[in-house]
């Protein structure tokens, strides 16, 4: 058989304390022992598409093209869910019709990319994976697709096998997107939200590194309605006057005002700053520290990216907040 495409990924829900991972990898070796498999991820929350969906598109840059990229998170396997692989770039993707591998595609399928949006939709080639004669098993488990159907199915794709043989074409235009909140820019205000929390604590929001460019910036973010703030001792109250001055970091009733920085270090151990990562999203980072479990927020939280000074937001505010933060010694 014909070895075009040399590289496989893998990307699931799986985890690595049971055997599935192993037993599609042996899968996709009993097709072509010559294929490169690299796991992207097997830690992905369980049924969580999103955080799948965030990794795949953030990996998938960095890979060769007629890569195959199988990834699995699929809590309607078994179901009237379409199996499907996508060819797009020269490059394919096999997995759940659930949103999770359309994420590379958002752009082109919703017209965001106008100007050629005609093209690249044309060359999206979608098709669903009804087709048999290349999966493991014509009658699949109804809980391991990605054994049965997918793994087989990329292995068969690795090895040269062209797309359009593995189903039917169906129109790129139906294939399920996930329905992410988008940004959405107020003047100077940018309101987003969480989409990923990485194995750092690390909040990645929706907002793209671009908007804030070249600009000084903030961000807003809120704790938990059900996290109460504490009172604070004169002393620390003093001390957190001489925080709010500096613009550094506030929680007032709850509310955080995080400055931006380049890096983590850009402030001190334990502080929270907000900065642009490798991904190319504003992220909240703690400084040595974990940001999602000091600040008790969780996917979809919102966040406001504030652009220029502080001083409107601090009247909004409130020019004496009840509790204020300077890292360690905050909450």
């Amino acid at each position: 058989m014909k070895q075009d495409h040399k590289i496989i990924t893998l990307l699931t829900d799986f985890g690595l304390k049971d055997v599935y991972v192993a037993v599609m990898k042996g899968v996709i070796n009993q097709i072509n022992s010559q294929i490169n498999i690299i796991d992207l991820t097997h830690y992905i929350p369980p049924q969580n598409i999103a955080a799948g969906r965030f990794n795949l598109l953030n990996a998938y840059p960095y890979f060769p093209e007629k890569t195959v990229h199988i990834a699995v998170v699929d809590p309607e396997v078994g179901t009237q869910r379409r199996a499907i692989a996508i060819q797009f770039k020269n490059s394919y993707l096999v997995g759940p019709d659930n949103g999770l591998l359309t994420g590379i595609l958002e752009p082109f399928l919703t017209g965001e990319i106008e100007a050629i949006n005609r093209n690249n939709v044309a060359e999206i080639i979608a098709v669903e994976l009804n087709h048999p004669e290349y999966w493991r098993t014509e009658q699949p488990s109804t809980t391991f697709h990605g054994r049965d159907i997918f793994a087989s199915v990329g292995a068969h794709l690795a090895s040269g096998v062209p797309l359009e043989k593995l189903g039917t074409m169906i129109d790129p235009k139906t294939l399920v997107r996930l329905s992410l909140p988008p940004y959405q820019v107020n003047n100077l205000q940018i309101e987003g939200c969480i989409q990923y929390i990485d194995d750092f604590g690390n909040l990645v929001t929706n907002i793209p590194g671009e908007a804030v460019a070249d600009t000084n910036w903030y961000v807003v973010i809120s704790q938990e309605k059900n996290q109460k703030s504490k009172k604070l001792s004169k002393k620390k109250q003093k001390k957190s006057k001489k925080i709010l001055n500096s613009q550094q970091q506030i929680l007032s009733s709850s509310s955080y005002l995080i400055g931006a920085g380049q890096t983590y270090g850009d402030v001190p151990l334990g502080d929270f700053v907000a900065l642009v990562g490798s991904h190319g999203w504003v992220e909240i980072a703690r400084n040595g520290g974990n940001a999602q479990q000091k600040l008790k927020v969780d996917w979809g939280t919102k966040v406001q990216a504030i652009l220029g000074n502080t001083g409107g937001l601090r009247k909004k505010l409130g020019s004496a907040p009840r509790t204020l933060c300077d890292g360690a010694s905050c909450l």
